[in-house]
């Protein structure tokens, strides 16, 4: 078998690879069985007609195409182990020579896997940042949790700062009402700022029934883009203001939360969250840095545009899974910011290139730092999952599936391998 490779640009390479007709000579008798299997050649059983036979009866021709996939699945396979090719995604085969009695020829355009020279790791530091519970989030906390609890009146009065009223509403761009900008029975609790600044004092005296024009401008760092730094018209009306009693924080009020006995014990419970928050936050933190940092002292060959696609591709599956637990679809999202699928890719490319790098990174860590994970490890961590799942039989069966434990090797060496580099480079 004759190989020759060419490197392409942009992380390809062209491998092409000659077989001599002997060569051949097994993929042609293996497709014989396979054509005398499916055909009726009289005299014979099926699959039981040699190569000559079936060559008289359905053509050399037909043969030999018969025999290319199985040829050029093996030989492909061989030809990348041989010359020691990292290959991602499917080849691209373009064939180039096939006819009885002589040398099948082909080509396989690849991607590689980028080769990486990586940046001594050991030499970088990064330093933690002291944790900090802040009172105004403890305080917004509590506050939420007697929100929660709130006594809900409807008065018939004018609406004011603490107040929840239900309105309905619509949004108008140049007299033009704008896409999605309506609602009904719109519930908002005044003074919360969870609406465009301005909005909420808007509704300040407002009583049932009333309607009120007013304009606002919606912030320049608003969210949806085509929105703003825009001067906007609302017209608004009021359905019903109710009035909110919230109950007094003290024991009582511990003990109707169910699980707590005082105040203190609520206020205990929270700054534990608190500090378990900040604690996860600044672990994520410590992982785009120290990653960041070896990304810039790291090499990389080129990276085939099919990965920088793929992981762009998944960044587009992940906003509109998150998209969807907010109960917005992917096609409205991307209609308020004016923008096709395609341009979301591309303005993902350069969060998506720096994944990819990141992965590459962590792959050479791995092997550097010669991680594994055992099979009794990996069992563990099926055991976990699946408790989340009350260890249902189907759940069992899914988990167990060889494609899912190859997933959750890999994830459990990828974050073995985070957890080295900080046990490395963070100082504390």
């Amino acid at each position: 078998m004759k190989i020759e490779v060419k490197k392409l640009p942009r992380g390809q390479a062209e491998i092409t690879i000659e077989l001599t007709a002997e060569e051949y000579q097994p993929f042609l008798k293996q497709a014989a069985q396979n054509i005398s299997q499916g055909t009726k050649i009289p005299g014979f059983r099926p699959g039981k007609a040699d190569l000559e036979i079936v060559k008289k009866h359905v053509g050399e021709n037909q043969v030999w195409q018969e025999a290319l996939e199985s040829a050029i699945r093996k030989t492909f396979v061989a030809a990348i182990d041989q010359e020691k090719l990292l290959t991602v995604g499917s080849p691209q085969i373009d064939v180039i020579k096939l006819a009885p009695g002589n040398p099948v020829i082909y080509k396989a355009t690849v991607s590689l896997l980028p080769k990486i020279k990586l940046a001594d790791y050991t030499e970088i530091k990064i330093k933690t940042k002291p944790l900090e519970i802040k009172k105004t989030e403890m305080e917004k906390r509590l506050s939420d949790l007697q929100k929660m609890r709130a006594k809900e009146s409807l008065v018939d009065r004018g609406a004011k700062k603490g107040d929840k009223v239900e309105i309905d509403f619509e949004t108008f761009l140049d007299k033009v009402p704008i896409d999605h900008g309506a609602q009904e029975k719109f519930p908002i609790v005044i003074g919360e700022g969870t609406f465009i600044p301005g909005f909420e004092d808007q509704l300040i005296g407002l009583k049932k029934e009333e309607t009120k024009n007013f304009e606002l401008k919606f912030p320049a760092e608003y969210h949806q883009k085509s929105l703003a730094g825009k001067l906007a018209s609302f017209k608004v009306k009021v359905n019903s203001v109710f009035q909110l009693d919230l109950p007094e924080l003290n024991d009582d009020f511990a003990k109707g939360l169910g699980q707590f006995k005082t105040i203190k014990d609520v206020e205990e419970k929270i700054a534990e969250n608190l500090k378990t928050d900040l604690e996860n936050q600044e672990a994520r933190r410590l992982e785009e840095e120290l990653i960041d940092k070896i990304i810039a002292k790291s090499s990389f060959e080129d990276i085939p545009d099919l990965l920088i696609n793929s992981e762009a591709k998944k960044m587009v599956e992940e906003l509109e899974h998150n998209l969807s637990h907010q109960g917005v679809k992917l096609t409205d999202y991307l209609s308020h910011l004016k923008k096709t699928q395609e341009e979301m890719l591309l303005d993902f490319a350069p969060q998506a290139t720096r994944r990819v790098k990141s992965a590459l990174i962590l792959r050479e860590v791995v092997q550097k730092e010669n991680i594994n994970v055992s099979d009794e490890e990996l069992d563990g961590e099926i055991h976990k999952v699946l408790a989340t799942y009350g260890n249902s039989p189907e759940a069992s069966q899914e988990l167990h599936r060889p494609e899912y434990q190859d997933y959750l090797r890999n994830a459990l060496l990828t974050q073995k391998a985070v957890d080295r580099l900080k046990s490395i480079m963070v100082e504390k």
